[in-house]
């Protein structure tokens, strides 16, 4: 029975995720429409339950009545039948109900629910590109997910489930007792007025101290990540201190609005305490002054009195849960600034899968500037031909990276084009173009898990064999064979440690190379892919770099010109222009930027300077 409920709602819906909508019913609703039906039975059963409730406490009345004036001989005769409906209704009506209300709730909705909102933010966050990446922390979008697909949930059920139960709650109640006396319910409408007063003033105060909370909260938890993400830095410059001081900045701000919204709370609890006492204490006097003259029964007075002391009760409940609301509202339209931001690189309607058979590369008149009015790349022009090696050299800020990066459209151009194979990559899925690219950067960072996934993420229906002929092209099957992590798993099983940190710069380069010749893409792409290996193991792999560029388009950047000496064309940039281009032989004996570079070297790397005009760090 609960493994049918629990299968009655698909946590990951298949259509490709979209950009939610902006306002906080269509957010909502965005992520709720395939739970919509359960919500809504949940919403009958929690109705039909409140109904219940207040029809045994005028069962309790009549009962009272009964046994203050009936004759007791005979009386199971007169009063059997309905006798037996309300025990059917307590034993047997209410709780299947009940256990209905609940398994939808918890089988159905509780896990469910939030997954299918958690599923459809993080697939459209994993297609956001790479400048919003750059602008959050990790830490702070993870939260996000979490916190936000949380709270749609929290705010949807409490309006389809609690505020469903207490309203049909109350219209029962005050019918009821109105039914024995109008007069009785008067308390009633009197403390519903006042207690949804105290509410409204309270509640959009606490709520907006919840969307400052959620934000404080999705801060300090980035600042704590963003310091254990880089623990080697903090270490290396002895600044645990000083992370101290910029996580407890954040957790000031978050304690703060705790502070702000805890004496809310106060005020808010002893509003609604004095006013559930006022309630009590007049349906207990008028109750008692309407029996003294005879104007209502000892049973209704029962039922008025229990009613009272039963809101009374619920008033606490309903305080914490219409709060909780609030602050759940709050933590969505927090989140919901972050997970409706739309994606800024997107493949047009019907985009076409790219093919390249033979990595033919044009960048015709490309221009982009990172959003600025000048620099990076002015109306650049250049062919690379099918199969050729290209060396781009240039100091920091010249452009190189930028060029990659355009190429594997992680950005839009502003003017201009790339063809690859004579297909425009702008008209073509980002996926099947980067699926004929392999890269490999100057910053490697693998993936926490073991290291024949991490080779295998080139292409992950290898085999065994591959897999094991990739790392021993890199030059990397003798130091995995002697990895062994935390929990005793060995070689190509033992995990590598968030972002690769369990290896070395070298380790993480040769797993990254490896990655690449298990890939085998038509056009590869080295940004700076030996510059963390030593002189030894460089040699030793360069032979089978040079094998894996046989028969493809390279694309080859290197501060180290040696590495890039033996390409078929070098290409110089400078300011984000082409300034010179030929073989390492033409362009030494040429005597302009390159030659200059050459000659300056020391111990083989290019002297760089840091050039003011250059774009932001991420273009190199």
């Amino acid at each position: 029975m609960f493994a049918w409920f629990e299968r009655r709602l698909n946590p990951y819906p298949a259509p490709e995720p979209q950009a939610p909508p902006q306002g906080l019913i269509a957010f909502c609703w965005h992520y709720s429409r395939d739970a919509a039906p359960w919500l809504v039975m949940m919403g009958i059963t929690a109705a039909l339950i409140s109904v219940g409730e207040v029809m045994l406490f005028g069962f309790l009345g009549s009962i009272v009545d009964w046994l203050s004036t009936a004759d007791q001989a005979g009386f199971l005769e007169r009063e059997g039948t309905r006798l037996a409906w309300m025990g059917a209704m307590v034993l047997i009506g209410l709780p299947l109900t009940v256990y209905l209300h609940s398994t939808i709730i918890h089988q159905t909705l509780l896990g469910n629910y939030p997954m299918i909102a958690r599923w459809q933010m993080h697939r459209y966050l994993l297609r956001q590109s790479l400048t919003f990446f750059a602008n959050e922390f990790a830490g702070r979008v993870a939260t996000k997910v979490m916190q936000t697909s949380l709270a749609i949930r929290e705010s949807v059920m409490k309006l389809t489930d609690v505020f469903v139960y207490v309203l049909v709650y109350f219209i029962a109640m005050i019918t009821m007792v109105a039914s024995a006396d109008w007069r009785l319910a008067l308390p009633l409408v009197a403390w519903v007025i006042i207690y949804a007063s105290l509410i409204r003033y309270f509640v959009p105060r606490m709520s907006a101290i919840a969307a400052d909370q959620a934000d404080a909260r999705s801060a300090m938890t980035g600042r704590i990540v963003d310091s254990y993400t880089n623990i080697s830095t903090v270490k290396l410059f002895s600044h645990s201190r000083r992370e101290e001081d910029y996580a407890r900045e954040s957790m000031d701000q978050f304690l703060e609005t705790v502070h702000r919204q805890m004496r809310l709370v106060t005020r808010l609890e002893t509003s609604i305490y004095l006013n559930n006492s006022v309630l009590v204490f007049l349906v207990a006097a008028l109750s008692i002054y309407f029996w003294m003259n005879g104007i209502v029964s000892v049973g209704a007075i029962a039922v008025v009195i229990g009613l009272s002391l039963r809101i009374n009760g619920m008033s606490q409940w309903i305080m914490w849960e219409v709060s909780g609301l609030f602050e759940n509202i709050g933590i969505v339209q927090d989140g919901m600034d972050m997970m409706a931001r739309p994606h800024d690189v997107v493949d047009r309607r019907n985009a076409a899968v790219l093919s390249a058979r033979h990595g033919q590369i044009e960048f015709d008149q490309v221009r982009f500037h990172y959003g600025k009015a000048s620099g990076v790349i002015e109306d650049l022009s250049l062919s690379i031909r099918p199969g050729e090696k290209i060396g781009l050299v240039g100091r920091s800020g010249a452009g190189k990276t930028t060029l990659v990066n355009l190429l594997l459209r992680f950005y839009n151009l502003e003017s201009g084009r790339i063809l690859v194979d004579g297909q425009n990559i702008a008209e073509m899925t980002q996926d099947s173009l980067r699926a004929q690219i392999g890269v490999v950067t100057q910053d490697t960072s693998l993936l926490h898990r073991s290291v024949r996934d991490n080779i295998a993420y080139g292409r992950p229906d290898a085999t065994e064999a591959e897999i094991i002929e990739a790392a021993r092209k890199a030059n990397a099957l003798e130091f995995i064979a002697g990895l062994e992590d935390a929990v005793g798993r060995k070689g190509l099983d033992a995990h590598v440690g968030e972002r690769g940190v369990k290896l070395s710069g070298g380790q993480r380069q040769r797993i990254a190379i490896a990655r690449v010749f298990l890939k085998d893409a038509p056009i590869l792409m080295l940004d700076e892919a030996t510059s963390a290996l030593d002189s030894e193991v460089e040699a030793a792999i360069q032979e089978n770099l040079f094998a894996l560029m046989e028969n493809k388009t390279v694309i080859a950047i290197a501060h180290r010109l040696s590495t890039i000496a033996e390409m078929d064309r070098l290409v110089v940039l400078d300011r984000g222009e082409i300034v010179e281009t030929g073989t390492h032989a033409e362009l030494v004996a040429g005597g302009g930027i390159y030659a200059a570079l050459w000659s300056r070297q020391s111990g083989g790397f290019i002297d760089v300077d840091a050039d003011a005009d250059a774009g932001p760090a991420a273009a190199e």
